[in-house]
């Protein structure tokens, strides 16, 4: 119980034996800091530990220009794509709950080399969300290779007309007829 101090009135508003707030001295700025700074790096270690997922690039370090494009997609494309041999989940899971900005999900969308170098450069398919020229120059083309060789790996074979199942789902998945398929979604159509 604080004790009225010499300064303060008896009977100002206050109950016996507490001096009115304005009297009362301030909390001192250390002791606050030193409360924030025992407080602030546990949570920080929660929320990273957390929020952090455990995966990882999947991409041997020895393929330099295919690494390199794996790290890059991490850091600059990460947020809107979803690629799992770059770690990254940033494509929505559900319909329902996606935003403007989620990007196709690579894993299961196939792509050509020309078509992510045309997506780079271009600000993606519409124009109207990814920013145009993301990564340039050589970055671009190690971007380009890395998610060519790595996209569409969960997609689906969807049945021809013929009754095969050399189309791959996703849009823009489907090449010409006889064209080679690029990435991991094939080598090329089955020969009819």
């Amino acid at each position: 119980m604080r004790n009225a101090g010499a300064g303060s009135v008896a009977g100002a508003g206050t109950a016996p034996g507490f001096a009115p707030r304005w009297l009362t001295p301030p909390v001192p700025c250390g002791a606050v800091l030193r409360a924030l700074l025992r407080t602030v790096p546990a949570l920080g270690l929660v929320v990273l530990v957390a929020g952090c997922g455990t995966q990882s690039i999947s991409v041997s370090k020895s393929q330099a220009q295919l690494y390199s494009g794996a790290k890059l997609f991490q850091q600059r494309c990460a947020g809107c794509h979803t690629l799992a041999a770059a770690g990254t989940h940033g494509s929505a899971s559900n319909i329902r709950t996606r935003e403007r900005n989620d990007g196709p999900n690579f894993n299961v969308r196939c792509e050509t080399m020309g078509r992510v170098l045309y997506a780079i450069r271009n600000g993606g398919f519409s124009g109207a969300i990814m920013p145009q020229n993301i990564v340039v120059g050589g970055d671009a083309d190690a971007v380009a290779a890395f998610v060519s060789k790595y996209s569409g790996q969960k997609a689906i074979a969807a049945p021809s007309a013929q009754g095969g199942s050399n189309k791959q789902t996703g849009r823009g998945a489907t090449p010409k007829s006889g064209a080679p398929v690029g990435g991991a979604c094939g080598t090329s159509p089955k020969a009819q």
